[in-house]
């Protein structure tokens, strides 16, 4: 694994071509974007109206008029939680890094063991940084569809810094095998705090007098980052930083191997052919706005019983610019005159409450909130929580596997290229051979423990159909236990090798065997 970062000298500064081809390339993406925004932007006035949004707004702006029901904004943050404890939870080793099956199999226990103390380092430098607090907010744009974590190279107190960052600033391409190959980021920021975002960054000569003249203008600056496909089956990426107004390139790196790229996109769901995912709130779009429209008309109807409409002969007396429905008013009437008569309503809204369940059921079965129930009276058992993690594994189990391969280990190989290049682990290689993650998450170990349990289950077949006493015949124990242990998660350190079950083994033969040999003694004496 390669970890090369090539900047640009002052001798390669990038000509207008390059400028004009990267602003194509980006214009192009936006294009894409464009026929997404009014989706993503009625998605997140229903369910996240404090994100930002994808038109031109004043910070601070109000952006809940739309939201009269709350069941899709208290839902999606369930939905992130919820994911975040099922893939990736908080202070937990969800994830291995083991031998891979090429490392020759007497080696793999020795190689295991470094590799444990290993995973055991990076998630402590996870847990000490803000990864838990920055994927929940990635979690909650994934319930929209798509999610970004930018993973960035930190300081000697924090080794690795994430960010997420919002899908508004984002625009997305795909490359020839339909993955996400381009991202590009959009920000505006002063002219003093260009050289602190980027410090490699070759300002044009004329920058100052430009910074100077626009006092406190904020520019537009363009970072973007894509695949190279010169050299097949290597991973290697182009990064460049545009300010739109000057168009000037003002920064060009090229990044090789794995874990190279500092962006991760991860989609809940997608169609064939499609940049953007989708995700549960798409499905429930329809069942939020109906809950949010009949909640407005109730609390309208209700609104008319409570204040009421009237009536009045207009008989010249009566002015309704003067009345004033307040207690203790006095209204003026002509003699004869019947006065301010009220109107009777003419919805019933006794209806709406049906309405309202079937919606809102709706809308919690699609962000997968109390799939099981919510938990009630004495805490959850260890096998409620099993089962509860197993129900929403068979749920998502399609969506799972997207975030395995898009999220989880793309971020274990940026992690690895990040601490390998500072020199905090070295990863064991054997013969030039890596090593491979393997997930351990909540959701991942339900699929495992169904595997225990089948094993369970054989057991009891075999001893219920020809007798307790061959199953030592036919199971082999010691790589069954291994198997367990393997599913189960439990540490290497934990399980006895060879060496030393075959050491306890002659161990207990010798202690079997003193008791004997002194009763033979005994007897000859």
């Amino acid at each position: 694994m390669a970890y090369i970062d090539i900047s640009a000298s002052a001798e390669m500064m990038p000509d207008q071509n390059q400028v004009s081809s990267f602003l194509k390339r980006y214009q192009q993406a936006e294009t894409v974007k464009d026929h997404w925004k009014d989706k993503f932007e009625e998605a997140y006035e229903y369910c996240l109206p404090q994100r930002e949004s994808f038109y031109d707004e004043t910070p601070g702006e109000r952006r809940t008029d739309k939201i009269f029901d709350e069941t899709a904004v208290v839902g999606v943050q369930e939905f992130a939680s919820r994911l975040q404890a099922g893939i990736v939870p908080t202070f937990a080793r969800w994830a291995d890094f083991q031998a891979g099956s090429e490392i020759p199999e007497d080696q793999r226990n020795s190689v295991n063991e470094q590799l444990d103390s290993i995973t055991n380092y990076v998630f402590e430098i996870l847990q000490n940084s803000n990864f838990n607090q920055e994927i929940h907010e990635s979690f909650m744009d994934l319930a929209i569809g798509t999610g970004i974590l930018l993973v960035e190279e930190g300081d000697a107190i924090n080794p690795i810094k994430f960010s997420a960052i919002p899908l508004p600033r984002v625009s997305l391409l795909s490359g020839p095998d339909n993955r996400i190959d381009t991202v590009f980021r959009t920000r505006y920021v002063e002219a003093s705090e260009i050289k602190i975002l980027y410090p490699k960054a070759k300002l044009p000569e004329n920058f100052d007098v430009v910074s100077m003249n626009n006092n406190n203008k904020k520019f537009k600056v363009i970072e973007g980052i894509y695949k190279l496909y010169d050299k097949p089956n290597k991973e290697r990426y182009k990064r460049c930083v545009v300010i739109d107004e000057l168009k000037a390139m003002i920064l060009e790196e090229y990044y090789d191997g794995e874990g190279s790229n500092p962006f991760l996109v991860f989609r809940w769901n997608k169609a064939s052919g499609e940049v953007y995912g989708r995700g549960p709130v798409f499905n429930a779009i329809s069942a939020i706005k109906t809950c949010n429209l009949t909640i407005e008309l109730i609390l309208e109807n209700a609104q008319m019983n409570i204040s009421g409409v009237y009536t009045f002969e207009d008989d010249g007396v009566i002015n309704p610019e003067n009345i004033s429905l307040v207690p203790g008013s006095l209204i003026p009437v002509a003699p004869g005159s019947r006065g301010l008569q009220p109107i009777n309503g003419a919805g019933n809204f006794d209806v709406a409450q049906l309405v309202l369940n079937d919606m809102r059921a709706n809308i919690k079965k699609a962000l997968y909130m109390e799939t099981l129930g919510r938990p009630e009276g004495t805490p959850m058992t260890a096998t409620e929580v099993s089962e509860r993690m197993a129900d929403l594994s068979r749920q998502i189990g399609s969506s799972f596997g997207r975030l395995q391969s898009e999220l989880i280990y793309p971020l274990l190989r940026r992690i690895i290229r990040i601490l390998s290049k500072q020199g905090r682990i070295d990863i064991p290689k054997i013969n030039g051979r890596e090593v491979k993650v393997v997930a351990r998450s909540p959701l991942a170990k339900a699929q495992h423990l169904q595997d225990v349990a089948d094993v369970n289950r054989f057991n009891q077949i075999i001893a219920g159909t020809f007798g307790p006493q061959m199953i030592n015949l036919i199971i082999n124990q010691n790589e069954t236990a291994r198997y367990i242990a393997e599913k189960m998660n439990l540490p290497e350190k934990l399980i006895r090798d060879e060496s030393e079950q075959q050491a306890l083994v002659e161990q207990v033969k010798q202690m079997q065997q003193a008791p004997q040999a002194s009763g033979n003694d005994n007897g000859m004496g």
